[in-house]
C-alpha cells in the first residue's frame, strides 16, 4: 500500500468479511443469491445456472451486485439463451 492510498484492510491480516453476490432482473427484483457467507480476501469463481434460478431465466438484461462489507459493486450483463 501507498501512504497516499492506504488499504482499508491494512493490518487486518486474513480476516473473513461478509460477502454477498445477488442477481436482479431489469425491474430490480432479486432472482438469485449466488453467495452469502464470510470469506477471506482472495479470488473466487461462482458458477451461475440461469436455468435453475427463479424457475429459469429468459434472455434479457440482468444485474449482479457484489457486496463486501461496506463496498457495493453493481454491473449489468446480458443473458442469451
Amino acid at each position: 500500500t501507498s501512504p497516499l492510498n492506504p488499504s482499508p484492510y491494512q493490518g487486518e491480516g486474513n480476516r473473513e468479511r461478509s460477502v454477498t453476490l445477488k442477481v436482479f432482473d431489469i425491474l430490480g427484483r432479486e432472482v438469485a443469491t449466488l453467495l452469502n457467507e464470510e470469506k477471506p480476501a482472495g479470488s473466487y469463481e461462482i458458477e451461475f445456472d440461469a436455468s435453475s434460478a427463479a424457475g429459469g431465466l429468459s434472455s434479457g438484461v440482468y444485474f449482479y451486485q457484489l457486496k463486501v462489507e461496506n463496498l457495493i459493486a453493481t454491473k449489468k450483463f446480458i443473458l442469451l439463451r
